[in-house]
């Protein structure tokens, strides 16, 4: 490959200006990969490329000849790749034409890794202080002892899992990043709701998602385990506080209280829940958890918003992209009155 070919990050594909054509070369984490049938019956497959900086979505068709070299990476492989700038629907959607499947040496080339794994903008360290802080918040001693198992169950896999596949904080600490976040949104409503138990709605933030730390595997690309597939991140989850709770001698009615929450807290059915949320607590977690879900998916693409873009690309989540562009500074005149109470 022509070392003269400027090599690109994603997001400096996505500051380009948009007009088809212009030749790149980029290193990316094949992050999706997924045989699929057009209308036409032609087969092709569709995939998620992306490195530290965001991601993109590219299309071949059965007669690319690069179809059965991105079969034989799978999801997960880092590859360089060539090729011209394309756009659907006003989005980067390249056209490759030249694939190169990088090798562990060069993989261990200086920076290579840092460029491709995305991050929790948070320092991990001090999320994971604040964490702690979170779990010594807990007066109740059963249910201190029942959190601290369960985090001595699954030891350093939380610091680093992401909360998700693809939908929110997916990415190396993102549940650390996602749980810490609900933490503070708890402890500031908590005086709002005085029929909340602080203490079971506490542990219910630090452990309800604990089961993605099974359900998820993989270092570049996150995929769904075995474990995760048959089973699923709530039922898991509810696995490790009960042994935990049992352990710590949690009683009954705490232990149902804290198993709810965790059996309720994805919200419907629909999304995986096991039931609705049925107690005070249960329901302060699970709307908390709704809520950063869907702040994690706008910081998110606030992140990564190219410097000339103003929507973002659609977010599942949302069901709508986002708008992206910052309000221009100054107060209007407006926000001058009201402040200043005329």
């Amino acid at each position: 490959m022509s070392d003269e070919i400027p090599l690109l990050s994603v997001r400096d594909l996505k500051a380009l200006d948009p007009v088809p054509g212009k030749v790149f070369s980029a290193i990316l984490v094949l992050k999706k990969l997924a045989s699929k049938v057009a209308s036409n019956g032609n087969p092709f497959i569709s995939m998620e490329l992306g490195d530290r900086s965001g991601s993109f979505g590219c299309t071949l068709f059965s007669d690319s000849p690069l179809l059965e070299s991105f079969r034989q990476a799978g999801e997960g492989a880092v590859v360089r790749v060539d090729g011209k700038t394309d756009y659907f629907q006003g989005r980067l959607s390249p056209r490759l034409n030249r694939i190169a499947v990088l090798s562990e040496e060069d993989l261990a080339a200086p920076g290579v890794l840092d460029g491709l794994v995305e991050l929790a903008p948070e320092n991990a360290d001090a999320l994971w202080k604040e964490l702690q802080d979170g779990i010594d918040r807990i007066r109740h001693d059963e249910i201190r002892l029942t959190v601290r198992g369960v985090f001595e169950e699954v030891g350093e896999v939380f610091r680093w899992c992401p909360a998700a596949v693809s939908m929110h904080h997916a990415y190396r600490h993102g549940l650390l990043e996602h749980t810490v976040h609900m933490l503070r949104v708890c402890i500031a409503l908590l005086p709002v709701y005085p029929e909340v138990d602080a203490d079971l709605a506490l542990a219910g933030i630090l452990l309800h998602d604990v089961g993605k730390t099974i359900e998820y595997e993989g270092t570049l690309a996150t995929r769904r385990s075995r474990r995760g597939l048959l089973q699923g991140h709530v039922v898991l989850g509810y696995q490790l506080v009960r042994k935990a709770a049992l352990k710590a001698h949690l009683d009954a009615e705490r232990l149902e209280r804290l198993e709810h929450i965790v059996l309720s807290h994805q919200g419907e059915p629909e999304w995986g829940a096991a039931v609705y949320a049925a107690t005070p607590e249960a329901v302060l977690v699970s709307m908390i958890d709704n809520l950063d879900a869907k702040m994690g998916m706008v910081q998110r693409a606030l992140r990564q918003a190219g410097p000339g873009e103003e929507f973002s690309e659609r977010l599942p989540g949302l069901n709508s992209p986002l708008l992206t562009r910052h309000l221009s500074s100054g107060p209007s005149s407006d926000d001058a009155s009201r402040r200043s109470g005329s």
